[in-house]
């Protein structure tokens, strides 16, 4: 049996899967103590099987687990006191970063803070060149002075990041020598050995930010370890990265920067799997709506896009990772997104959110402002009584009071009518996010299928597909909680890197052999320790490279590791200048090539997905009908349909709703739903 749980602002996902069955379930995310919100979901998981905790957890093999933790803390600002130690005569290498501007003539916009304060960068004497050559040697007695300093100011985390320490980390190595002799029990990031890339800022941020989450996280991933222990479990726990694997949470806890955007990664991993198996690999729009967030991303090809743009808050004003992350875009749209006018009398949706605390209003729990959660409720959408499957009661009196009092009087319309206006106003959103990732780059909407994931997937998803005209729309079985879905089907991951300058005209055949021989020996030591029992393994190399005077370099996947005399060469610089067709539709084949960063990245697969079906928990209602509201028709009767008590053969017309105990998905009137072969909900937005 293998568990894998996901902790969102709103709910926490848990899926078992226990051979061939799966199961879902949810629990309200505790913002206070989240490995008890986990504990929870595990608790109700074990009162299914009619079985103590301890009892259900001694059967699970495994447990992958998916948070929120880290990037919360950085966007509240409840990340470690964190220094930054760089080289002398670079101290504003956070503040200057890497230029640029979202609006470069609106003088309005501060500059963006950095990440650390200006009054704790420390400058480290000593120099070494873009050869690796030393030109002046390390000031030891600098550093600890500077270790003393940190010390009075009660620093908690260090980030390192020397001029050309990617090159030649001596200096960098030395420094954390001196850091655990004088600065004993404060945990540090050296630049070269977490983010081995050429652009300096970069380098830095992935520093200090690895930096201040390492004591947060640590205490964290130990707490969810020695707790789950406590409990029964004596399996594996792995952790889901940014970047679409799954990391033993040991690895995590001493890079905790790979657990950033987490959970909102895996959703494409779930998203490609579905689509391969019910729409044999169609381009995919994965959207996933959860309590707080609208995430998308679009798969085609069977690949899932990467980025090395990934920013923590806005672009270009926030802060940059520096990892290569799962490209997801991301916005305040979620069913616990608060609807509001302001004094012009616009209606807003978002970009706050009620969250699990207080939650909606029509959760009881004190909460003031109206949601989506709230008007989906007002609508007829989701049945009160069979939120969570009858778990949790809701108040639509509440619900209706809070939209009448916050939108629908202050706008002079019927609380229908207003909760017809929200929803509508979160599709647009909706719709506008994922413009971003399709239309705005020459990609046609309706020549994919809209995959929709998380517990308020449905409540618009129609609508949503309608909008961009897609002629499907697919909610998997496990749709509901998809990022734990896609927990499960990640393979345990590995990237290593080593920059090695070298062009096309003058081509440095031994550097990069003996570099990529390194990079293969250090993924075979990966499959021989961690990956250990692995099914099957996959290593893929990669190249960072660049046409001569260029400034930013691509990826380019490489044809195969041992680039062997001219034929070689030109086996990789054909694969560049087709993958810069690709990217720009232009490609300059008589430039040279300067190759810069030289990648590899090992998959271990340590399970085989099995053809599993969602195990029902309902005894199976018989259908009935209830009144619910859409604009164009009005109040009027629709049809109500248990999903897992839905026929292979069996099709839904809308005007009706499809439930289960964890998502509702509203049929829009003209609309069909059935089945799909794998057991997910199909819907065909446009019949006939």
């Amino acid at each position: 049996m293998r568990l894998a749980c996901d902790t969102g602002g709103t709910f926490t996902d848990l899926v078992v899967e226990d051979g061939a069955d799966i199961l879902l379930f949810k629990s309200s995310t505790v913002p206070s103590d989240p490995v008890q919100g986990v504990l929870n979901a595990l608790a109700l998981a074990a009162a299914h099987y009619r079985q103590d905790l301890a009892a259900f957890l001694a059967r699970a093999e495994m447990f992958v687990h998916g948070t929120t933790r880290a990037i919360n803390a950085i966007l509240t600002g409840q990340t470690a006191r964190t220094a930054f130690l760089t080289s002398a005569g670079h101290p504003d290498v956070l503040v200057i970063r890497e230029g640029g501007r979202i609006e470069p003539f609106n003088f309005t916009v501060g500059h963006p803070e950095p990440y650390v304060p200006r009054r704790l960068t420390f400058e480290v004497g000593g120099r070494i060149d873009a050869s690796g050559t030393e030109r002046a040697p390390l000031d030891e007695q600098g550093v600890i002075d500077i270790a003393a300093q940190m010390k009075a100011s009660g620093i908690e985390a260090v980030g390192v990041c020397l001029l050309w320490s990617i090159v030649n980390g001596a200096h960098e190595r030395r420094v954390g020598e001196l850091l655990e002799q004088h600065l004993p029990g404060v945990p540090y990031t050296l630049s070269h050995q977490l983010n081995p890339s050429l652009r300096e800022y970069r380098r830095a941020s992935a520093a200090v930010i690895d930096a201040s989450l390492k004591p947060l996280m640590f205490a964290y991933l130990d707490n969810l370890q020695r707790r789950l222990q406590e409990a029964g479990f004596a399996g594996r726990t792995l952790m889901a990265t940014s970047g679409g694997g799954i990391m033993d949470a040991r690895d995590v806890a001493r890079a905790p920067i790979h657990s950033i955007n987490s959970g909102p990664a895996m959703a494409p991993v779930a998203g490609r799997h579905y689509s391969a198996r019910d729409h044999a690999g169609a381009p995919a729009i994965v959207a996933d709506t959860g309590g707080t967030t609208f995430d998308v991303t679009l798969v085609r090809d069977n690949r899932i896009p990467w980025t090395r743009e990934a920013w923590i808050g806005q672009r270009m004003r926030g802060h940059m990772t520096g990892f290569p992350a799962v490209d997801v875009r991301s916005i305040g749209a979620g069913g616990g997104s608060i609807a509001w006018v302001d004094e012009g009398g616009l209606l807003h949706v978002g970009p706050m959110s009620a969250g699990s605390t207080p939650g909606p209003a029509a959760y009881g729990q004190g909460g003031m402002r109206p949601t989506v959660t709230d008007c989906c409720i007002i609508l007829g959408y989701i049945d009160p009584e069979f939120f969570l499957g009858g778990a949790m009661a809701l108040h639509r009196d509440l619900a209706l009071e809070a939209l009448r009092r916050e939108v629908a009087d202050p706008l002079g319309l019927t609380p229908e009518e207003a909760a017809a206006a929200v929803l509508a106003l979160s599709t647009e959103k909706m719709v506008g996010a994922i413009d971003e990732i399709t239309v705005n780059q020459g990609f046609d909407p309706s020549s994919a299928i809209l995959i929709g994931g998380g517990g308020a997937a449905g409540l618009n998803a129609v609508s949503v597909g309608r909008r961009l005209g897609c002629a499907q729309v697919l909610i998997p079985e496990v749709g509901a909680a998809l990022s734990a879905a896609g927990a499960l089907l990640s393979d345990l991951s590995a990237d290593y890197s080593r920059i090695h300058y070298t062009t096309s005209a003058e081509f440095d055949h031994s550097g990069v052999s003996h570099v990529l021989a390194e990079l293969a020996g250090r993924c075979r030591d990966f499959a021989r320790g961690p990956g250990a029992g692995a099914l099957s393994t996959e290593t893929s190399f990669f190249v960072e490279a660049r046409y001569a005077h260029q400034i930013w370099e691509i990826e380019v996947a490489m044809p195969d590791a041992d680039i062997v005399g001219p034929a070689g060469l030109a086996r990789l610089v054909d694969r560049f200048h087709a993958t810069h067709r690709d990217i720009f539709e232009i490609e300059d084949s008589h430039s040279a090539i300067e190759f810069i960063t030289w990648r590899a990245r090992i998959n271990c697969r340590l399970h085989r997905p099995p053809q599993s079906r969602l195990l029902s928990r309902e005894d199976g209602a018989d259908t009935r009908t209830r009144q619910v509201y859409f604009e164009a028709t009005g109040w009027t009767d629709a049809e109500v349909v248990l999903f897992e008590a839905m026929s292979e053969t069996a099709q839904v017309a809308g005007p009706a709703i499809v439930e289960s105990s964890f998502t509702t998905v509203v049929i829009d009137p003209g609309a069909v739903a059935s089945l799909s072969p794998g057991g997910g909900l199909r819907i065909d937005v446009r019949p006939g």
